[in-house]
């Protein structure tokens, strides 16, 4: 059966053969959840893009023989009842029509919340001898249950989901619910038999990881290299190598923040230790902290060929894992690393050249990227004080400051700081006691 034209209908009989939910799904086509939840509501009545419907066949075209009968019958199945679309079924078999993001949210929230409430009830319990009553607390339950293995996809979708929150909450919302199901996680790998434990090891690496990057993201390094370590630590006991070297990218990651180049390069080096039996998208990361690294060294002629090097890597980028996929849900990404090596690198003439990359970048950035763009926008400034251009770099750091106080975000107001740094130059001028205020303000 050839698709010639994909509206709704067939998105939803390829996640359905998938068996994918749509966090799952929105995050291996690489577009939003609201981007799914809308073309399977309006099922026929909406036609993909260009762009979408080549994603689509692409991951049509890697179904396997009894994932293509599974298309092919619900596509019969829409047939008999068109109605059926836009329903949302859970990996944990729960049904909830999504309508709008409204009720996307309000569905994450009460997740969330179960998680904190006590997600080993999704376990399947057996009765201590005498017992008449459900436990009282949640060790009791962890001691006298069988860990269930939908537990794991639980927390895979539910990581989906703070990914997206972070975008658009900053650490300080998520960091009670991400660590109190970081900590639930290790509980349950403790008292799980495999392969069980295995999943639960695995997912628990990746909560881990994104522990550490709120609490750095908070400012909080002390307890971001706690979580970096412990990230380290999940990945060596589960025993795979791409999340070894994930993990290893981490922290690379920590070390961008001490302006530590040598200490980056050595992580990011270590990370692609593996070698070709790396995937794509971890041979990416890798690749771009090391280009990070030798920027700050001042070497950018490095950081440009492990850059060129990453390149062809993005398109290759396809395997379903919920972790470490920035690198293709974040527009330009590669000239995003470009732009901010070349402001790192200390020279003139890199600084300028940044600006002109910033410039093209922003151009085309999504709305809703907020933090992402604020970010941008702080570095954007950075390289325009040092061109000099004062007004610019001024509207640039306004821009970034009404962030930080949305979203609390540590990291965004260094950055904001260092751009008073490199406008030592015309500090003293009446735009330069703009940029103070703005600054002043933020931090």
């Amino acid at each position: 059966m050839t698709i010639i034209k994909w509206t709704g209908l067939e998105v939803a009989a390829l996640r359905t053969a998938l068996r994918d939910t749509q966090v799952q799904f929105a995050d291996r086509i690489g577009c939003s959840i609201e981007s799914v939840g809308k073309w399977e509501r309006k099922g026929a009545d909406i036609t993909l893009g260009a762009k979408y419907s080549e994603c689509m066949d692409t991951a049509r075209r890697r179904l396997d023989d009894e994932q293509q009968a599974r298309f092919e019958a619900a596509r019969r199945e829409q047939d008999r009842a068109p109605e059926n679309a836009g329903v949302e079924v859970s990996s944990l078999g729960s049904t909830t029509l999504l309508r709008d993001p409204q009720k996307v949210d309000e569905v994450r929230r009460r997740d969330f919340g179960a998680t904190i409430l006590g997600l080993p009830a999704l376990a399947v319990e057996v009765p201590k001898p005498g017992m008449m009553s459900p436990p009282s607390d949640v060790s009791d339950l962890l001691s006298s249950a069988r860990v269930a293995p939908e537990l794991v996809d639980y927390f895979r979708t539910q990581l989906s989901g703070h990914y997206i929150a972070d975008m658009y909450l900053g650490p300080l919302c998520l960091i009670p619910t991400v660590q109190a199901q970081t900590e639930l996680i290790a509980r349950l790998a403790g008292t799980a038999d495999e392969p069980v434990r295995r999943g639960l090891l695995e997912i628990g690496t990746a909560y881990a990881a994104l522990l550490g990057w709120l609490y750095q993201d908070a400012g909080n390094r002390a307890a971001s290299a706690k979580w970096r370590g412990t990230t380290l630590s999940l990945a060596h006991r589960c025993g795979n190598p791409q999340l070894t070297s994930y993990a290893l990218s981490n922290m690379a990651m920590l070390a961008l923040d001490d302006n530590d180049g040598r200490t980056v390069v050595d992580y990011a080096r270590a990370a692609l230790a593996v070698g070709t039996k790396l995937s794509p998208k971890v041979r990416v990361m890798a690749l771009q902290y090391e280009a990070q690294g030798h920027a700050m060294l001042g070497d950018r002629t490095r950081a440009d060929c492990l850059l060129d090097e990453a390149a062809p890597l993005i398109d290759r980028i396809d395997d379903a894992h919920p972790w470490g996929n920035s690198c293709r849900r974040t527009l330009h990404y590669l000239e995003v690393q470009r732009a901010t090596c070349y402001g790192r690198t200390g020279c003139a003439q890199d600084a300028s050249d940044a600006a002109a990359l910033w410039d093209e970048i922003m151009e085309s950035m999504p709305e809703s990227a907020r933090r992402d763009n604020a970010v941008f926008r702080a570095r954007q400034s950075a390289v325009l004080s040092r061109v000099p251009d004062p007004d610019r770099a001024v509207w640039a750091a306004a821009e970034a400051a009404e962030a930080v106080r949305i979203t609390g975000s540590a990291r965004l107001r260094s950055e904001l700081k260092g751009v008073a740094r490199h406008a030592e130059a015309w500090i003293h001028t009446s735009a330069g006691r703009e940029l103070r205020a703005l600054v002043g303000a933020a931090a």
